[in-house]
This record gives C-alpha cells, structure tokens and sequence, in this order.
C-alpha cells in the first residue's frame, strides 16, 4: 500500500495531514523560520539551511527573504538562479527551476490542485471536513525570467530562455525561447 507522501508525489490523491506529511511541514516550518530570519551577511549559515531545506540547491543559489515554500525537499533550483523576496513555492511535487534563473518579487508556483466541484472537493474525516488535493510537478528551464506578482499552476512546464511578463498566470507550457504574458499567460512573440 503506498504511503500518502508517495500517493502525493505520483499525483494522486493524498491526505495533507497524514503523519508523516505533517513532520515534513513543521520540518521545513522550522527552517523557513531560522532562514527568514537569518543575517543577510551570514552567507555560510544561510546556504546551509537552503541545503537543509531545499531538496537539490546549485552552486551560487541566492534566495531572499521571506521565502515560503510548503515542504521543501521537493524543490530543485539550478546554479546561479536568484529568487527575489516574498516568493510562494507549494511544493507538494516536485519544482524544478533550471539555471540562471530569475523569479521576481511575490512569484507564487503552485503543485497542489482540488476537484472543482465542491461535493468531489470535501469529505469528512470524524468530526472535520478535510479536502481532496492531488498534485502536478512544476518545471521551469534554464534561463527563464518569471516576472513579478505572476502565479505558475500545477503541471505547468516553462522552457529555456523565456520571459513571463509581470502579473501572469501561466496556465499552460511555455516553449523556449520566447516572451509570454498575460491572464491566462500567452505566447506573444518569440526571441
């Protein structure tokens, strides 16, 4: 029988508040914390605990504060990718960022998605109403600048060297080498 964490990972529906979930939230909690609140100066502390958290970090990562993320193990970001302040990864699958990445001020990736129906969406659990959630990984390439305030959803996969405008919601794949943007995010030329 598989475990909710692997159930999670294979994009099917899991309980978010299975144990062993759990532990791995007030885990990356507990890093999140000591990392938001860390001096900026103390680079060797703060790579550190961006190794503790982060499932694969690249040479030169620089992630500032705040930074949110759900779990963190399932969060890979290439070598010299800059992540800018206030960012949101739900990283209930796997996130992938490739190198040289920039991801601007408030950028938020989701993995984690619910049916849209309400009676498919709840179900009760003893005394309490929980909710069916599943997943989709999120990969975006090398190269890639996600601007400011754009939302990235679950199972999106954004290629090389592309630009997402500020404000976006990338519902859909990205191919490379072009500029996108807009709500929904759409190709507008290539570059």
């Amino acid at each position: 029988m598989k475990s909710n964490r692997q159930k999670m990972m294979d994009g099917e529906a899991y309980n978010s508040r299975d144990p062993e979930l759990l532990e791995l939230y007030h885990r990356a909690r507990a890093l999140i914390l000591a990392y938001n609140t860390c001096d900026s100066r103390d680079l060797v502390q703060r790579n550190a605990l961006l190794s503790q958290l982060l499932g694969k970090v690249g040479k030169g990562v620089w992630i500032e504060t705040p930074f949110f993320c759900d779990y963190g193990v399932n969060i890979e970001i290439g070598d010299n990718t800059y992540v800018n302040t206030n960012c949101m990864f739900l990283d209930d699958n796997k996130i992938i960022i490739g190198k040289n990445g920039l991801i601007a001020p408030y950028v938020q990736i989701y993995t984690a998605t619910h049916p849209l129906k309400a009676s498919d969406r709840l179900y009760q659990e003893g005394e309490r109403t929980r909710y069916h959630t599943s997943t989709k990984p999120v990969i975006i390439g090398d190269n890639v600048w996600i601007g400011g305030n754009s939302v990235i959803f679950p199972g999106v996969k954004i290629g090389n060297n592309v630009t997402v405008g500020a404000g976006s919601v990338v519902t859909k794949d990205i191919p490379d080498d072009v500029l996108a943007f807009g709500n929904p995010c759409q190709v507008m030329r290539e570059l």
